[in-house]
């Protein structure tokens, strides 16, 4: 199966445990994904946060509805996560978050590793312009959110 790398960088400039503390909750996942994913948090709140937690979710991708389920399968507190597709729209999808503390705040990247049925071609035709698309716009609601 091939597999595709996607990494992010973009400095918050709040302490880390603020930042971390922002992306912990799921349900703010909502708030910093582009409005034309549909995108719905199904699983209750209060989602308490570990190694083996699952999250379900309900988007459209390009009109297709998708119901989608992650487990956190890292967490390390204010440092970093990660969390896995079980269900989904993609072979793989396993996406890491960092958070780094630096003097202007903290610095927060992103690694996803991906696989897509089609391969290469479907990769490079549809889904990564279309994650490229979503990871630019989280970006920029992160800033208006976080850099206030």
């Amino acid at each position: 199966m091939k597999t595709f790398t996607l990494s992010t960088e973009q400095l918050m400039e709040k302490p880390r445990d603020e930042v971390f503390s922002y992306f912990s909750d799921a349900h703010n996942l909502a708030e910093i994904t582009p409005p034309w994913l549909k995108f719905v948090v199904l699983t209750p709140r209060p989602i308490e946060m570990a190694v083996g937690t699952l999250i379900d979710y309900r988007l459209k991708l390009r009109g297709i509805p998708v119901r989608w389920q992650s487990e956190i399968t890292e967490w390390n507190p204010p440092h970093f996560f990660a969390d896995e597709q079980r269900r989904g729209p993609y072979r793989c999808w396993i996406h890491k978050h960092t958070f780094v503390e630096t003097e202007g705040g903290t610095l927060v990247g992103d690694e996803v590793q991906y696989a897509v049925l089609g391969g290469q071609l479907i990769n490079k035709l549809f889904v990564r312009p279309d994650i490229e698309k979503i990871f630019a716009y989280r970006s920029q609601k992160l800033r208006e959110l976080l850099n206030t």
